[in-house]
């Protein structure tokens, strides 16, 4: 039962690097301010407290918590070790969470708070209480047998891949779906970084100025955006009744995080205002190609899977974003998702780049 790897330990650490970038952005202007980095153990109690800081400072660690003492019990030699998970998975949040805001001191746009520590802590506490009861409970015994019927053996990196796309299609894209596009800031950001060196002539220089997607290529972008998880998904998933069942949760994901995304951009009157006509094509075609896969051995969905990622990127990194798209980024810039700002970025922008090495690593073994 326990011969397939868990993924909670790569997830665990994904999730502390996640932590730390919301903790530690936006990493500029560093400098001592005379202050102690353990001086918030001490500091006075804060007068006023926000109450969507002591909720995201709580729920942001509990998932920390839960995958380490997961990962503890479904380790080799420690299978079963409730108590040890429990320690470890507080002991490496409260550990993390001190750094984290001792760490905080350096910045003078964050600021340090013992109530931030101990909320983080008490995240950490129960994700971790929640995983050892869930196994007490056998629900991870359940979670093993289940995933030994519907994934490959080697479904681990598939898996967590599919994990981070809904949050990578949080982050509002230009095309609904379009994950990847990077080349035009890429290059306005090499450019920047070597605008007074000689190298700066070695860049490469477009002929032609970008121009706009026209429709027929958006809605192929957006039917491969769809194509992409689902193809990952149908790749460790045999059973054709399975697949089927994979791609309509695909499809419900795909909508409601993309809506969510519009809600958290635009408000709650805008939350489908991203569904043109063009999208709505792409999505059925999308579907077609989908529903067409299902009968594809894992193979030849890892190899149409790449094939797509490529075609996607090129369409999409041939196109500019609009300076309107731009002006709704502002939410996220200034508002209270500044600091999983660049984080969101980064994974909508990386997210079809670890697919596409993922399939090419699976597609050369032998």
């Amino acid at each position: 039962m326990h011969s397939q790897r868990s993924s909670a330990p790569v997830l665990a650490v994904l999730f502390a690097l996640v932590i730390g970038y919301a903790s530690l952005y936006p990493f500029s202007d560093w400098r001592d301010q005379g202050l102690m980095p353990w001086g918030f153990v001490t500091a006075p109690w804060p007068r006023f407290i926000d109450r969507f800081d002591v909720w995201m400072n709580w729920a942001g660690y509990l998932p920390l918590g839960f995958l380490v003492a997961l990962g503890t019990m479904r380790s080799d030699g420690w299978h079963g070790q409730k108590w040890l998970a429990l320690c470890l998975g507080v002991a490496l949040s409260c550990g993390l969470s001190f750094v984290m805001e001792a760490g905080q001191t350096y910045l003078p746009s964050r600021y340090s708070a013992l109530t931030d520590w101990l909320l983080n802590t008490l995240g950490g506490l129960c994700g971790a209480a929640l995983a050892v009861g869930l196994e007490a409970a056998g629900a991870i015994d359940h979670w093993s047998r289940f995933r030994a019927r519907w994934f490959a053996p080697d479904a681990r990196g598939a898996l967590v891949l599919l994990l981070m796309w809904p949050f990578a299609l949080l982050f509002p894209a230009a095309v609904p779906l379009g994950l990847g596009q990077v080349m035009e800031r890429l290059e306005a950001a090499l450019a920047e970084a070597l605008s007074s060196t000689p190298f700066l002539e070695w860049l490469p220089v477009r002929d032609v100025e970008l121009q706009p997607l026209v429709p027929l290529a958006e809605l192929v972008c957006v039917g491969l955006g769809l194509l992409v998880p689902c193809l990952l998904g149908y790749a460790v998933i045999r059973s054709l009744g399975r697949r089927l069942a994979f791609l309509s949760m695909l499809c419900a994901v795909a909508l409601l995080v993309s809506g969510l995304s519009a809600v958290l951009s635009w408000g709650p009157a805008h939350a489908w205002v991203w569904l043109a006509l063009p999208v709505q094509v792409g999505l059925g075609l999308g579907l077609l190609v989908c529903v067409l896969a299902l009968f594809f051995p894992p193979r030849w969905c890892m190899g149409l899977l790449l094939v797509a990622v490529v075609v996607q990127l090129g369409l999409l990194n041939q196109a500019p974003a609009s300076a309107y798209f731009a002006q709704t980024l502002q939410t996220w810039e200034q508002g209270r998702f500044v600091h999983f700002y660049g984080l969101a970025q980064w994974l909508g922008w990386v997210w079809p780049f670890g697919v596409g090495v993922y399939a090419l690593a699976r597609l050369v073994q032998r």
